[in-house]
């Protein structure tokens, strides 16, 4: 079951209770909002194949969601898990009443039960850190706080702590508020930490690099639009980082001072600039005349990671470009989905499913990540 697109009109204030009175308290929101294209906020209109793709997307990833929440197979995780979950809500699946409603309530207990109640980071039981997994757990969990009714969350959570292994502490059952709040603490320790005010792989790096510097960005800015609190300051450290790696021309470097990087860096650097509101700044716009000027671009080493940034930088930045590259990229997914509805990829078939998924939900534009 899919929200209704009836109530389009009142969507983000069901959607996320505590955004409420914010939207009610900015006018100037409320007048930027009332001005835009209602097709354009909620994908009224979204193409048959769109449907079509994302609907087999989804049963694979039902059907194949392991008995603990997660997905087993190339790259998993908590991060994996968190785009699973990304790419139900996406299209507006009903958390609590839809037919997915118990693979996305595994899902969310799976990622609760990897975070650490002493360091609030994601990912403590894999026997490895890795912020990519805090920074797409968070952004997930940030999705479905004020979504999702938590009174039966950890209805069958024995056999999940059971199945997670002797890493999980009892006790762990907290909200999925709760978990939010440790996971953005984590995150800014972990800046704070950090000579370069951005992340590196590792909670401790003590180098850093544009690609997880914006994966875990993306999470806290998503958590501060969720109402949890995240501190003015790691947002204008991480902006102050990506900028010192921006080049007049628009490129942006990964690691290092900036120059040089790929694609997919540019893409990711647009997006964290707009989702930021510091479209204003000089580098934004090189960086977005950058992307909109190479849309026939086609990625060869990361291509799913390329799909899922370049349609929400281009959708904030450009809407007719976007236009454009998401009918090419449709066609594309559309050749590439297997029988089974799955998309193979370098990381294991649920990452790139997902991720192609992700890389079409903007045709239907529930998630408040999305809102332009």
């Amino acid at each position: 079951m899919r929200f209704s697109i009836g109530f389009s009109g009142i969507f983000v204030g069901l959607y996320r209770q505590c955004l409420i009175c914010a939207v009610l308290l900015s006018a100037a929101s409320i007048a930027a909002v009332s001005a835009q294209d209602p097709q354009l906020r909620f994908g009224s209109d979204v193409p048959r194949e769109v449907e079509q793709i994302y609907e087999r997307g989804l049963k694979w990833l039902a059907a194949n969601q392991s008995a603990e929440g997660g997905w087993d197979g190339g790259d998993n995780g908590p991060g994996v898990t968190g785009m699973c979950v990304m790419a139900f809500l996406a299209s507006g699946e009903d958390p609590n009443f839809g037919p997915y409603r118990e693979q996305i309530r595994r899902a969310v207990r799976s990622i609760i039960l990897s975070q650490s109640g002493e360091t609030g980071f994601y990912a403590v039981n894999m026997g490895h850190g890795s912020m990519y997994h805090h920074g797409f757990a968070c952004l997930a969990m940030s999705e479905v706080y004020g979504v999702l009714d938590e009174s039966t969350l950890w209805a069958g959570a024995e056999s999940a702590a059971a199945a997670a292994g002797p890493a999980v502490v009892q006790g762990q059952r907290r909200s999925v508020g709760q978990s939010l709040e440790l996971a953005v603490r984590a995150a800014v320790t972990s800046q704070k930490n950090n000579p370069f005010h951005a992340w590196r792989y590792s909670p401790d790096a003590t180098d850093a690099d544009t690609s997880v510097s914006g994966a875990v960005l993306m999470g806290l800015l998503a958590a501060r639009n969720a109402g949890i609190r995240v501190p003015d300051e790691a947002v204008d450290q991480a902006i102050d980082y990506f900028r010192s790696m921006t080049t007049n021309r628009g490129e942006v470097g990964y690691s290092g001072i900036g120059g040089g990087g790929t694609a997919n860096i540019k893409a990711i650097s647009t997006l964290v600039y707009a989702i930021s509101r510091r479209k204003d700044l000089k580098e934004y716009q090189a960086v977005l005349g950058r992307i909109t000027a190479d849309l026939e671009h086609q990625e060869y080493s990361y291509p799913e990671y390329y799909r899922y940034y370049m349609a929400q930088a281009l959708f904030q930045g450009d809407f007719d470009s976007w236009q454009k590259w998401n009918r090419r990229t449709v066609k594309e997914l559309k050749e590439q989905q297997g029988e089974d509805g799955s998309f193979e990829s370098n990381h294991g078939s649920a990452y790139g499913t997902a991720m192609s998924l992700l890389a079409m939900a903007l045709n239907y534009r529930f998630l408040p990540i999305y809102e332009r």
